[in-house]
């Protein structure tokens, strides 16, 4: 079975097109480095929670839009080498964040069932 990093944030809706460029940079050096598939989401059916929700989770603010991503890799062994030498990659190094990346939410998943 494959191994999934998964992340939820905030990122400012008035920055979508950089948003969209980062990503787009991002996914190609990921993939350079190993993973699968690198998927990227823009909210637009995101509903505030009284509990739990994914704006309350990331602190979402009134300018901001919830995104949604993940990684796919072929295993967590490829995943931690691969992660690693993507982090390391001058191209992601010098990028600034197009979100608040304290307020993001992340994590490595097994998977354990696809259908």
């Amino acid at each position: 079975m494959t191994y999934v990093d998964g992340f939820v944030a905030a990122a400012p809706t008035a920055s979508k097109a950089d948003y969209i460029k980062h990503i787009k940079l991002a996914g190609v050096v990921f993939k350079e480095h190993g993973a699968l598939r690198v998927v990227d989401c823009w909210g637009d059916d995101v509903p505030d929670g009284k509990l739990t929700s994914f704006p309350l989770a990331v602190k979402k603010e009134a300018s901001e839009t919830v995104v949604f991503g993940w990684i796919e890799w072929p295993s967590r062994a490829a995943r931690d080498a691969g992660f690693e030498k993507a982090m390391a990659d001058p191209r992601l190094t010098g990028m600034a964040m197009p979100f608040d990346g304290r307020r993001m939410i992340f994590g490595g998943f097994e998977v354990l069932a696809e259908t």
